[in-house]
């Protein structure tokens, strides 16, 4: 399958690396303003495919584009110092206007996963400009805050991350949603698998994960300067679901249609991803007070959408 990526920074980089290495894509193009760091990634990332999986990886333009099942968007500009989010968002949103049409000219056929931040907001713009139906722009959304929250809790338990069924769903952002109330390991729910085995999840151990998830990427920034082996391993982990067809739940960002409340806001559900995009979204059981919560932190995303005219 052959994947397209805008953008050529640590995010694209990362995600081009990880694709080539787990062999979940057969050709991988890099685009980006700054042509020489692109062929520079390029070359270096296909010289690790003789320890991995044969894959054509090369730097091109947005002409390459064409025949690309799946193009990544990991393009957009940095915070200037004294600039608001808003005015970020804005400048943010003007890159994009300019990207998307030359992208859908090119591979109009494609998938468009988003992985830009603030990445619920950029998939809503990315939405609007491309006049695609909502199924086929999937933000990585909180994906990788998903996988840190099971790998805390799998950590805690002794269990493998991989049998913890649980999801932060929302804003990828402060206000996300650890729903505590319904996961389940092995058919059990949370509370009471750790009280099984002798290793409860108090207040003062949900409180330290919840940290754990939140804060993490502040803590890895302040120690060297930016995410990416996470979310570049969560695109990857998208993009085997789209190649395989697997219809595989994965906590990812998109327009919501399924409740009017949430109609139109694009944020982060347990949804069904397949070869044709986001299959349908599901609505894991939530407690009172993570209703609230939801509703809080959809809000921050529709009233920052609005400000910005998407």
């Amino acid at each position: 399958m052959k994947v397209g990526i805008i953008g050529a920074g640590l995010v694209g980089s990362t995600a081009a690396y990880t694709l080539a290495l787990e062999g979940a894509a057969s050709e991988i193009v890099l685009v980006d303003l700054n042509k020489n760091l692109a062929q520079a990634h390029a070359e270096d990332i296909l010289h690790a495919t003789p320890y991995g999986y044969p894959a054509k990886i090369y730097a091109g333009d947005y002409d390459s584009l064409s025949s690309a099942k799946v193009v990544i968007l990991s393009c957009g500009v940095g915070q200037k110092e004294g600039e608001s989010r808003l005015e970020l968002l804005g400048r943010n949103a003007r890159v994009f206007e300019e990207v998307i049409p030359k992208v859908m000219n090119a591979a109009n056929d494609a998938l468009l996963l988003v992985a830009s931040n603030p990445v619920d907001i950029i998939t809503q713009v990315v939405t609007r400009i491309s006049a695609l139906p909502p199924d086929r722009v999937i933000g990585s959304g909180t994906i990788l805050d998903t996988a840190r929250f099971r790998s805390l809790v799998g950590n805690h338990l002794g269990v493998s991350a991989r049998s913890v069924h649980a999801y932060v769903v929302g804003e990828h952002g402060d206000s996300e949603v650890l729903i505590w109330s319904s996961p389940q390991i092995g058919g059990v729910s949370l509370l009471d698998f750790a009280d099984q085995i002798g290793r409860p999840i108090t207040g003062e151990v949900q409180a330290e994960i919840d940290d754990g998830v939140r804060n993490a990427a502040a803590r890895i920034i302040r120690g060297k300067g930016a995410t990416y082996h996470g979310i570049g391993g969560g695109l990857s982990r998208i993009i085997r679901a789209i190649r395989d067809n697997e219809g595989a739940v994965l906590s990812v960002s998109s327009r919501c249609h399924s409740q009017k409340k949430y109609e139109g806001i694009c944020f982060s559900l347990p949804r069904i991803v397949g070869a044709q995009g986001i299959v349908s979204e599901l609505w894991p059981p939530l407690n009172d007070e993570e209703q609230q919560a939801l509703q809080r932190s959809t809000a921050i995303i529709a009233d920052a959408a609005r400000e910005l005219g998407y």
